[in-house]
């Protein structure tokens, strides 16, 4: 049986390739070929990992017991070697909740040092993406709660940045930003949005208060979430309009100085309770208009509220960290 795990309500179950061998699936022990043979035994594992296992589902909307399924680590010492599989059996290129509850789990087994950075490598099948994706995970405190600080790397900004293709130009603060057409249509107020890739692809959508942000509860209506689907998840279940691999979507707006609230729908997964590199995509989208600065930001969303660091430098974001912190669900 797999062991599940919450972070800021996104919960994961983290299950090791032996565990999932056996189910009888086969999975390679090079997590590079199981990355590229994933439609072999991805879609098997979730289905018999992630469900509710006899149990009344207690997440409202969730035909799932978790937001996704962590499978490694590959080897006993580190570097590790994981992948992160969404529920709709696709691979994801970073998830910063998942990472921060699979240093939880390697904790947990002894496996994480107590001192110093561990790189976490993250294997997919996602076109254009650099596979393995490697981010430092270091032990930390945060307001004297245990947890992690990811180093996320150096963002990257724009259209071009997710391969995003059909999107009209927007302006915000005299910066400029993307108009997401499909976006717009399914509601006027989501004009303004910033494309940003912290390994993954975002598409953050910036409103002037939080009555705009969608809630979770709307996300879930049939009209608004076949719209998104369309949008943020790739072919053949969205349309990959405007980016062909699909799209991690969020929406944001500030609440007070270095404070924003935001919502998060995931490619792959539909809405969540919060995302780990939705928050730090958030964080720099708010960065490059002008709404926060450099350094503390915190980012709240329905799960929780996410600590993000961003370190610029000659008016450049040089990195984003994100700090995370899970607990052993029983």
């Amino acid at each position: 049986m797999p062991t599940f795990y919450d972070a800021r309500g996104n919960i994961y179950a983290v299950a090791s390739p032996a565990e999932v061998r056996g189910l009888g699936l086969e999975v390679p022990a090079d997590a590079a070929q199981a990355a590229l043979l994933r439609q072999d035994w991805a879609p098997g594992a979730v289905e018999a990992l992630c469900g509710w296992g006899g149990q009344a589902p207690a997440r409202e909307g969730k035909h799932h017991r978790s937001d996704g399924l962590l499978v490694g680590p590959f080897q006993a010492q580190a570097p590790f070697d994981l992948l992160i599989v969404n529920t709709d059996g696709t691979l994801a290129e970073r998830s910063g909740n998942g990472l921060t509850i699979f240093a939880q789990a390697l904790t947990e087994q002894g496996l994480m040092p107590v001192q110093g950075a561990c790189l976490l490598r993250v294997h997919h099948d996602q076109a254009g993406g650099l596979s393995p994706l490697a981010t430092a995970v270091e032990p930390a405190q945060v307001e004297g709660q245990p947890g992690f600080w990811l180093d996320l790397g150096t963002p990257a900004f724009g259209p071009a940045a997710v391969a995003a293709q059909g999107v009209g130009e927007a302006e915000l603060n005299g910066r400029p930003l993307s108009h997401v057409a499909v976006l717009s249509s399914l509601n006027a107020a989501w004009r303004h949005s910033q494309f940003v890739r912290i390994g993954n692809p975002h598409c953050v959508t910036l409103v002037d208060e939080a009555a705009l942000l969608p809630s979770n509860a709307q996300m879930d209506e049939p009209a608004v979430a076949s719209g998104l689907t369309r949008i943020a998840f790739a072919p053949p279940v969205g349309t990959g309009e405007p980016c062909a691999a699909g799209v991690n979507l969020q929406w944001a707006t500030r609440v007070a100085p270095g404070h924003l609230q935001a919502r998060v729908f995931e490619r792959g997964e539909g809405p969540t309770a919060s995302s780990g590199t939705s928050a730090s995509a958030v964080a720099c989208a708010a960065w490059r208009v002008g709404w926060v600065e450099a350094g503390e930001v915190r980012v709240s969303m329905p799960g929780g509220t996410a600590p993000i660091r961003l370190v610029a430098w000659e008016g450049e974001l040089q990195s984003v960290h994100l700090f995370g912190a899970a607990r052993r669900q029983s």
